[in-house]
């Protein structure tokens, strides 16, 4: 199969590119890439569905999206323009070629509230404007396309990239202690799995042309936890792994939400059901701990290289 892969330089992006290699021709573009015939950037939606048509993928994957979430309360605009509006364009370009489109979406299209883990037909409502752009992409690409998986995925982390986990092992090298939020949960989940899964999605639903299968899921990783523990257990894994850090797992000292005030509301709940994906596609999703530890360990051992 030809496939076209939006937000090949992120961190879903790059390890989609290895997940993606073995089931036909990938062309990975990102931001940077802006020719009139080859279009990458998002910000311009006309730019990217002009590739679409030209190109004529059987499969589109978008991993580009506008992810400052504080940012978009003032840069509201944009953060539409990229996470609906060239969604939406996204879609209709694939609806004219015949290609299936495989998005991702976040937890953030729910509001944070209760303790139970949200399943796809839950209502949603969006706490900031980075959910609620994201929440009409999903709602674009719905209306605009039936060949379509939407998968929502959180807390999103790898090897390469800025994200969490990366944050506290630096912080850990240069600080004495830390302090992590611990009233917010959710699930760790990597890059790698979501390419994986992504590939083993498109290996099932596009050869067969599988309509029925299309529609919206939960990609994450297995179990939950808080950032508290999440940090404690990246640092005490690296410690571990002989990785020199000067503080402890319980010089990480845990505090509320409203302890570092920020311009866009965050969700406390946070976990989502991974059952359908599960039945779905025939998967057994790993604990968040497993792809931690893989991660830690690389960054260990790169480090000690």
């Amino acid at each position: 199969m030809n496939i076209l892969l939006f937000g090949a330089g992120g961190q879903v992006g790059r390890a989609l590119r290895r997940a993606l290699a073995p089931l036909g021709t990938v062309t990975a573009l990102t931001r940077a890439d802006r020719e009139p015939e080859v279009w990458g950037d998002l910000a311009e939606p006309e730019g990217v569905s002009r590739t679409i048509r030209r190109l004529r993928p059987d499969v589109v994957v978008n991993a580009a999206a506008y992810t400052a979430v504080d940012r978009a309360e003032e840069e509201r605009a944009l953060a539409f323009r990229v996470n609906a509006e060239a969604v939406e364009a996204i879609a209709r370009a694939c609806a004219d070629v015949g290609a299936w489109l495989v998005h991702y979406s976040t937890d953030y299209v729910f509001d944070g509230s209760g303790a139970s883990p949200r399943r796809e037909g839950d209502p949603v409502d969006p706490l900031n404007a980075y959910g609620e752009s994201k929440l009409a992409g999903e709602q674009a690409l719905a209306r605009g396309l039936d060949r379509h998986l939407i998968f929502r995925t959180s807390w999103v982390y790898a090897a390469t990239g800025a994200n969490f986990l990366r944050t506290m092992l630096r912080l850990a090298g240069e600080r004495d202690a830390l302090q992590v939020v611990d009233d917010q949960i959710g699930a760790p989940t990597g890059a790698d799995l979501i390419a994986d899964v992504t590939a083993h999605a498109l290996r099932s639903v596009v050869p067969a042309d599988a309509q029925g299968q299309a529609g919206i899921y939960h990609l994450v990783a297995r179990g939950e936890t808080s950032w508290h523990d999440y940090a404690r257990r990246v640092i005490e894994r690296a410690r571990a792994g002989g990785r020199p850090i000067a503080v402890s797992a319980d010089a990480i000292r845990p505090v509320p939400t409203t302890a570092f005030p920020t311009p866009a509301r965050r969700p406390l709940n946070s976990r989502l059901a991974v059952d359908r994906i599960e039945r779905a596609f025939g998967l057994r999703m790993p604990a968040w701990t497993e792809g931690v530890d893989a991660v830690v360990d690389e960054l260990v051992a790169l480090r000690a290289a």
